[in-house]
């Protein structure tokens, strides 16, 4: 049988160490040798000698969800074999953490991490309990994670002279060093009377970098959480 959708671009190549790699644009393969952590709903496909359990987040995490709607349902894989993983076609990065980073990423762009990373929920400092998504997913030790975008990232350098606003349904992710708060560019009546409606963004500010989403969050359909 001959087709494109056979190119060695598509075939799935065999494991040379654990771990993960990006498997193309769109899909992250994680050869496991013991454990790893993976959003939940994100698995395509495996093969091997895998189980995989859910992972509760704890009452921060449950509270989180109740608050937001958000959240970042988790699974742990474990055993040795190999684990397809993707969302929604969005694109996949994989961010290599070294000992002394830190990044906050928000949990609707976590894909799957190495379980040398410590993870924690995070409640943005300044945004108290509104708006969602502002509960962020702090990843520091060392390690890999996959973080997925809907399009091609915009990444901004922070610099201390000069603070970065960002739509809070944009962002992807920061690093945790940067100081951040919520800015309110425009008032209510501004808004009536037909102003952007942009009307509270993040303001970054400090030394490092933040990453953006190309599009705002898009409602979510019936039964997605």
């Amino acid at each position: 049988m001959k087709s494109d959708l056979f190119s060695s671009e598509n075939m799935a190549q065999p494991a040379t160490a654990p771990g993960m790699v990006l498997q193309n644009a769109k899909s992250v393969k994680y050869t496991v040798n013991g454990e790893m952590y993976a959003r939940q709903g994100a698995m395509i496909a495996w093969r091997g000698n895998l189980q995989f359990e859910r992972k509760g987040q704890g009452v921060g995490g449950m509270l989180k969800r109740a608050v937001t709607g958000e959240g970042l349902p988790l699974m742990a894989v474990r055993g040795q074999g190999e684990a397809w993983f993707a969302h929604e076609a969005q694109n996949c990065f994989i961010v290599d953490v070294e000992q002394g980073d830190a990044l906050t990423v928000n949990g609707r762009n976590v894909l799957c991490f190495d379980p040398t990373l410590s993870y924690e929920i995070k409640t943005v400092k300044g945004a108290g309990m509104t708006g969602g998504g502002l509960f962020n997913s702090l990843f520091t030790g060392y390690g890999r994670l996959a973080v997925i975008c809907e399009g091609n990232p915009l990444v901004i350098p922070v610099t201390h002279n000069q603070p970065v606003y960002v739509d809070t349904d944009a962002v992807v992710g920061w690093s945790a060093q940067l100081n951040t708060s919520l800015h309110r560019s425009q008032s209510f009546g501004s808004m009536i009377r037909g102003g952007s409606g942009e009307a509270v963004q993040l303001m970054l500010q400090g030394e490092g970098f933040v990453i953006v989403r190309p599009s705002e969050l898009t409602p979510q359909k019936p039964g997605q959480h």
